[in-house]
């Protein structure tokens, strides 16, 4: 754990009437990478300096917590008890947003994502700005909005997108990959579509209970991945309910939607219902993700949305 604390009071910087507040900043140090870089462009530089950099002048103090892979969720806690800040900012992808979620359920802390990851599906979805100084704009100045959650398994609370099947094996495949970033991914997605397999699912939910043969399905509160697949169309963070997306067959029309359209799936090929709670069953052991987290594989998931749970930081 490394941690370092430094206050500073002079003018208002760029930001006018801004009230003292405590920051701090959860930094996951191999995001999008394995090194101490952050992937914010142009000109990547160290973010510790361009957030110092940007808080020259403002009358803020923060607070800097870097994860070590080595309990991470209680040392969160702890320094989040210690010195009880008004905001955190979250930076890395989705699996460090739902480590920091999961840390602060019970606690009311606003969060914002900073974009520093090799999957930011959530903060694509907030329209999250790609640079220091746009995120630390938001920090500071954005709105707070509720968001729902969905938990799974009892354990497991999801912000983004959970699902079984070809994606979860892509993510298994991508963290044991030593290349990071998009060629990462590009990389796997070849020996993914090799090794595809269909699924035999039951799934039931208060409104349904079907089964499918299918690829990959996905419970899903928001609507995008990192990649900008648009998976879901219906996806809202506020609704109180979620989807389930049903990947029953490999269309390079349904891609393309996917991909470059914002339109209705054919519901032969890509299924889309609506639920507050559901329970998943497969035939034989499948792969299995969490906002982007590799959770091994699993025969049974059961899913609930957990209405306006978690506090987010939206761009104003």
């Amino acid at each position: 754990m490394v941690l370092f604390f430094c206050t500073v009071v002079e003018s208002y910087n760029s930001v006018p009437n801004q009230q003292p507040l405590k920051l701090l900043f959860i930094y996951n140090p191999i995001s999008g990478g394995h090194h101490e870089q952050s992937i914010w462009t142009p000109n990547p530089i160290q973010w510790e300096e361009q957030i110092i950099s940007y808080l020259d002048g403002l009358p803020h103090s923060y607070t800097v917590f870097k994860t070590t892979a080595q309990n991470d969720h209680q040392s969160i806690r702890a320094i989040v008890k210690k010195i009880s800040p008004d905001r955190i900012a979250a930076i890395g992808g989705d699996g460090t947003l739902k480590m920091v979620v999961e840390a602060t359920k019970d606690i009311d802390i606003p969060i914002c994502i900073f974009p520093a990851g090799s999957a930011n599906g959530m903060a694509r979805e907030l329209q999250m700005p790609l640079t220091a100084e746009g995120c630390m704009e938001v920090l500071l100045t954005g709105t707070v909005k509720p968001v729902d959650a969905i938990l799974i398994n009892q354990s497991h609370l999801c912000i983004h997108l959970s699902d079984i099947g070809i994606n979860a094996q892509l993510v298994k495949y991508f963290e044991e990959n030593d290349i990071r970033g998009k060629w990462g991914y590009a990389k796997e997605i070849f020996r993914v579509l090799w090794r595809r397999r269909l699924m035999n699912v039951q799934i039931t939910s208060e409104k349904h209970s079907i089964q499918r043969k299918a690829f990959m399905v996905v419970i899903a509160n928001a609507s995008q991945y990192g990649t900008g697949a648009r998976i879901n169309p219906l996806g809202n963070v506020h609704d109180g309910i979620f989807e389930v997306v049903i990947l029953r067959k490999l269309s390079i029309t349904e891609l393309f939607k996917m991909l470059f359209l914002n339109r209705k799936f054919n519901p032969e090929k890509t299924e889309v219902l609506q639920a507050q709670r559901l329970h998943i069953e497969v035939k034989r052991k499948i792969y299995f993700q969490v906002d982007g987290e590799y959770l091994g594989k699993t025969k049974s998931i059961t899913a609930e949305v957990k209405p306006h749970i978690v506090k987010l930081i939206f761009p104003s």
